[in-house]
């Protein structure tokens, strides 16, 4: 190994995303949020995060150290999209009726045969026989438990196909019970409710009275409420006590991917609330642990609340919220830079080795880094990149490198966070650049006109956001007798919560940003005290702030 300190000029500390890094098996940073996830012991097994924080690469490294016992659940395989898409499902729809019932069983449905296809490779007719011979056998003297395995013969050899076709096969005698109950007691229509596709599409359930409507709902609410299926539950029992019933077959399922186009929009949030229930029923399997990652947004607009029976308590405590401190994202880059630096022949200990050292003017240049970051791997590891990047495998990174790096970073960092939240508010980039050009920190008089001009983009007849605008100032345009905080409060809180703008309060000025004081934009009392907002230091050179008269330091 030689100590000249020459790396290449594409040299990297990895990528930025866990499918795209090549170091992510050898240089994986074990964290608490890791061993947490990896114990047998601690039940928490929602892994929700913002994007860019390392779910995916946890839920990658746990797999490839516990390949033989680890299922992963690909979304996108399970032909949800052909559920939703039914005309049967939109008429119930139309009728109101829940269909979390019938989610909830597809997913314990999925899961459990996955288990057992893992558990005892069952990949063909003879392994499937060879499994129900012995499990029937060590069951034999218990009723309930002969029963629950009949469940499994009721699919025949469907039973064991891929899991778009389990969940095709439910589906279908879901949708034969619903159409021989409609087509018996009421008469809905003379063809299967499921092939009338004009009648649904003109609205069926609308043609029918007030008593009619009601009547319907409740008997298909019943059929639905069945598919939870005491058989299936009972499963679970077999489950825990005959299959993995042995703490050498403890198993993890992993659920990642639930943010994709694996489904609808219209119905995604209540297929991924109906999987945390089913994960809830599934935590009396004491030798399973099934871990569900997902992003921060997504989880908080899951509506718990009304929809769950009063168990958001229960989900918010088995939620595990990734957050990463300065240690540990520093010792991430320095081990990165090891591994990365080791493979080109160059010797470095920590990315102090190769940072400008520390000044008086301007400090620690790790932490001037780190502060423009919204402290996750991703943000740190593409800064650590574009400084190489203009460093041209120079032997030790200078200050003029970082500055000239920052103005890259910060666009793209820029467009990752527009990229972030466009599904849930489209064109919220164009409320980033009502902020260009701005001087930091604002006073609430300056902030104040430059929300305003955002408010103004409701007539412009090309914003695209104007659905998501319009509710959060509502009270800007209806509420004329209120405060501050009740005009301007709803659209500052968004722009803190994501993370692009930091509060002021009090006369010592200290700057508070979401990661540090997440619930501070949820109190009004908070915001009226707010004397002056700052945009967030990662954006700042993309959208040309500055501080004091200056470009942004």
């Amino acid at each position: 190994m030689t100590s000249s300190g020459v790396r290449g000029s594409n040299f990297s500390i990895g990528g930025e995303q866990a499918e795209a890094d090549p170091l992510l098996k050898e240089a994986f940073y074990e964290s608490d949020d890791y061993r947490t996830v990896l114990s047998k012991e601690d039940p928490r097994c929602f892994v929700i995060a913002r994007t860019g924080s390392g779910k995916s690469a946890l839920l990658q490294h746990l797999e490839e150290e516990h390949a033989e016992h680890v299922v992963r659940v690909a979304p996108e395989d399970l032909s949800l999209s052909y559920i939703t898409n039914l005309g049967i499902m939109r008429y119930l729809d139309e009728l109101e009726v829940s269909l979390d019932p019938l989610f909830i069983a597809l997913w314990k449905h999925v899961l459990l045969v996955e288990l057992i296809r893992h558990r005892y490779s069952v990949d063909s007719y003879a392994a499937k026989m060879n499994f129900l011979t012995s499990l029937r056998d060590k069951i034999k003297r218990d009723p309930a438990k002969r029963a629950a395995l009949d469940y499994l013969e009721e699919f025949q050899d469907r039973f064991w196909v891929e899991a778009d076709e389990r969940v095709r096969e439910i589906t279908e005698k879901f949708e034969e019970k619903i159409n021989r109950e409609a087509k018996g007691a009421f008469g809905v229509s003379d063809n299967p409710i499921g092939t009338a596709t004009a009648t649904i599409g003109g609205g069926l359930a609308d043609t029918f009275s007030t008593e009619t409507r009601r009547e319907l709902t409740d008997r298909f609410q019943r059929i639905v409420n069945e598919t939870q299926m005491a058989r299936l539950n009972k499963m679970l029992k077999v489950l825990d006590e005959d299959i993995l019933e042995s703490r050498q077959n403890f198993t993890y399922v992993v659920i990642d991917d639930l943010d994709r186009d694996w489904v609808d929009e219209r119905v995604a949030n209540a297929l991924i609330r109906c999987l945390f229930r089913a994960v809830l029923d599934l935590q009396r399997v004491r030798n399973l642990k099934v871990i569900v990652a997902l992003r921060t947004n997504i989880f908080e607009n899951l509506d718990f609340g009304h929809r769950t029976g009063g168990q958001e308590e229960k989900f918010r405590s088995l939620s595990l919220h990734m957050r990463w401190g300065p240690a540990e994202l520093r010792d991430l880059v320095s081990g990165r830079l090891r591994i990365a630096s080791a493979k080109q022949g160059v010797q470095s200990s920590s990315i102090s080795d190769v940072l400008p050292r520390r000044n008086t003017t301007r400090g620690d240049a790790f932490d001037y880094m780190l502060g423009r970051t919204l402290m996750r791997p991703r943000d740190i590891i593409a800064f650590v990149n574009e400084t190489f990047a203009m460093s041209s495998g120079a032997d030790r990174i200078s200050w003029e490198d970082i500055k000239n790096a920052e103005d890259s970073y910060s666009y793209k960092r820029l467009l990752a966070l527009r990229d972030e939240w466009k599904m849930s508010y489209p064109d919220i980039d164009r409320i980033f650049s009502v902020f260009n050009g701005a001087v930091v920190p604002m006073p609430r008089e300056e902030f104040t006109r430059r929300i305003d001009d955002a408010a103004l983009l409701l007539a412009d007849p090309y914003f695209r956001g104007s659905e998501w605008l319009d509710y959060l100032t509502a009270s800007m345009w209806n509420n004329p007798g209120g405060t501050w905080a009740d005009w301007y409060g709803p659209l500052v809180s968004l722009l803190y919560n994501i993370g692009f703008i930091g509060c002021t309060t009090g006369r010592q000025g200290t700057v508070r940003y979401v990661r540090t004081f997440p619930e501070f934009a949820e109190r009004v009392s908070n915001l009226e005290a707010t004397v002056g907002f700052t945009i967030h230091p990662a954006f700042q050179a993309a959208l040309d702030v500055r501080l004091d008269g200056l470009r942004g330091q």
